[in-house]
């Protein structure tokens, strides 16, 4: 009774915010939240696409799409993995940051990288900002499952392209000004659902003859700003919604098993590059965009 009593107190809540704010999270369960909070941390910092998989899993499984809110506040564990994995290399690169700014070395290759990853974040700043009412917009037609499904399989085939076609042999030492912008230039594109952060600048990377492993490597420390706009946005955004003690509760639940589940897809990945290629997303990103696909056409998945 207790159970039912939250649930109802919390469709009455997410009925009362504001509709171009989409809150589907709060009329989940708390293992509900959990288990997606896991899902999308895993998937958002390996290059399979977050959306889609928070679209699937909820739908096979019957439950409530959580939201583009909770994909995008999801962020934040997001940089948590990234900040606590990586936190030496950012401690360093600021500091050779910083020296180059007061004795004005800016020549300097970790001044130019740092310069590469926040001019990199400009690209995705700017497109948020323009198509912030349609993705955030509850029953966005950019997060249709056809359109998702329609990007994966794009992404595996450019994947493959970069795998086939470009050899891999710049380290992270190697990296400039121009790689950031370039990449960043890719990490647009990932506000499009199925794309995938992780994934179009991973590709990029690639095509940019990185090895696997820089290049992953570099993805997440060029997602970073964007990660914290991101999430810092849809938190305000949440924020002026009036979300209720439950909810701000059932978003910390997510958020916690995200950042767990993400420092772990790190570790991963990085350990799964150092030796072997991205085919396996390949096959994965190129099966699953067909079984989205073919799932709305036969009608055994909701588009």
């Amino acid at each position: 009774m207790a159970h039912l009593m939250i649930f109802s107190a919390s469709v009455l809540a997410a009925s009362a915010y504001p509709s171009d704010v989409d809150l589907g999270f709060v009329q989940l369960g708390w293992f509900q939240v959990i288990i997606l909070g896991i899902v999308q941390g895993i998937t958002e910092l390996l290059p399979i696409s977050s959306t889609a998989h928070l679209r699937v899993v909820p739908g096979l499984l019957g439950w409530k799409d959580p939201g583009t809110a909770f994909s995008a506040a999801m962020q934040l564990a997001s940089f948590t993995a990234v900040v606590t994995y990586f936190w030496q290399d950012i401690k360093e690169l600021t500091g050779a940051t910083v020296r180059a700014v007061t004795q004005q070395e800016y020549q300097s290759k970790d001044f130019r990288l740092a310069m590469g990853i926040l001019v990199g974040t400009i690209p995705i700043a700017i497109s948020g900002l323009l198509l912030k009412k349609i993705l955030n917009a509850s029953n966005s037609p950019l997060r249709s499952l056809v359109v998702v499904g329609i990007a994966s399989i794009v992404m595996s085939l450019l994947l493959a392209l970069a795998e086939i076609k470009v050899k891999h042999q710049r380290n992270f030492d190697r990296l400039t000004l121009r790689d950031g912008v370039l990449v960043g230039i890719a990490q647009a594109f990932a506000l499009i659902p199925g794309v995938s952060r992780s994934g179009s600048t991973l590709t990029a990377g690639l095509f940019l003859s990185m090895e696997r492993e820089t290049a992953a490597r570099f993805s997440f420390l060029l997602g970073l700003p964007a990660i914290v706009l991101a999430g810092a946005v849809e938190l305000h955004a949440l924020f002026k919604a009036g979300l209720d003690v439950h909810g701000w509760l059932i978003l910390l639940a997510g958020l916690t098993s995200a950042s767990i589940s993400a420092f772990l897809a790190i570790y991963g990945l990085l350990r799964y590059l150092e030796k072997r290629s991205t085919w396996i997303f390949v096959w994965y990103r190129f099966a699953l965009g067909v079984f989205l696909i073919v799932g709305v056409s036969m009608g055994f998945l909701a588009g």
